[in-house]
């Protein structure tokens, strides 16, 4: 079978991070501006392999105080690292969904990971793209990557969750 490439429509793409904020609500961020690219054999996505590039410098909370925390060395250090990347070891199929291992490059540190991809379908659009769409969960410790600043509670807890989930919605074109 034919190996296809598939592009991401960042036009139609989304990806999010939701984290605990002094652990009574979830304040929600995402990146404006990232790149996706995988491979497959023709449209079948057991066995491709993913890539991912996320610019630190687009991080965007709706609070341009908190954003300029995250860049900061606290957090993301994005003068020093200016990208988040993710690149696939292996994608099985489990049901209509598929699950994603892979290595996840954050501050420098890589560690494996394991997302979730909900296959939406295969779609072509009015101009004769055809594209595919994905439903894109998971959770990663942020210590893990470095990313430890906190601030203990006079009532106990801390600040910011260690938990972070990742949420997308993730629409790639067909290369032809």
């Amino acid at each position: 079978m034919a190996t296809t490439k598939w592009t991401l429509d960042p036009t139609h793409s989304e990806l999010q991070f939701k984290v605990k904020h002094l652990m009574i609500t979830t304040v929600t961020g995402s990146l404006k501006s990232f790149t996706a690219e995988l491979t497959s054999e023709g449209d079948e996505f057991e066995n491709a392999e993913i890539s991912f590039k996320g610019d630190i410098g687009s991080i965007d909370t709706g609070n341009t105080d908190r954003d300029n925390h995250l860049k900061s060395g606290d957090f993301f250090d994005a003068e020093k690292f200016a990208h988040i990347e993710f690149k696939s070891n292996s994608v099985e199929k489990d049901g209509g969904d598929y699950i994603v291992k892979g290595n996840l490059t954050i501050k420098g540190e890589t560690k494996p990971v394991k997302l979730i991809a909900e296959f939406g379908g295969i779609a072509t659009d009015p101009w004769g793209n055809t594209k595919a769409g994905f439903t894109l969960s998971g959770k990663i410790n942020r210590s893990e990557f470095g990313l430890t600043w906190n601030a203990a509670l006079e009532t106990g807890g801390v600040m910011v969750s260690e938990e972070v989930r990742i949420l997308g919605e993730l629409q790639f074109v067909k290369n032809v």
